[in-house]
């Protein structure tokens, strides 16, 4: 009886695997990243933002040392992409001394995103 329940529980692993291989796979989670992500125009971002993504197209100078620095996109909200592909920088925030929670993410492909809650979530920057 036992040697038929490792079959079936291995079987079972087997398929669960095979089922959740799709949700696992880095190109498709980008993918899905990508279509989960909404849209911000320039008009709607605050103005220390607008002024972030000017900092960052004329290459700074910039407030922070660690703006410029790569983002490893951990939380997997962004789209999937190799490691170095994206580069975050501050937008100040009125009235904090520190960094604050708001930054504009870059791709090496020029896409820009935005966040407002340090990383929890992300809208594409529409230009």
């Amino acid at each position: 009886m036992r040697p038929l329940l490792r079959t079936f529980a291995g079987f079972c692993l087997l398929v669960l695997a095979l089922c959740s291989w799709k949700a696992l796979n880095p190109a498709e989670a980008g993918n899905a990243a990508q279509e989960a992500i909404s849209g911000v125009t320039l008009a709607e971002l605050p103005a220390e933002a607008r002024e972030t993504l000017g900092l960052i197209r004329r290459g700074g100078p910039f407030p922070y040392s660690r703006d410029g620095i790569v983002f490893g996109n951990r939380e997997g909200l962004l789209p999937h992409a190799p490691r170095g592909n994206y580069r975050e920088y501050t937008v100040m925030t009125p009235g904090r001394r520190d960094r604050g929670a708001r930054r504009i993410i870059a791709s090496a492909k020029g896409e820009f995103y935005y966040t407002a809650d340090h990383y929890r979530s992300f809208r594409r920057i529409l230009e």
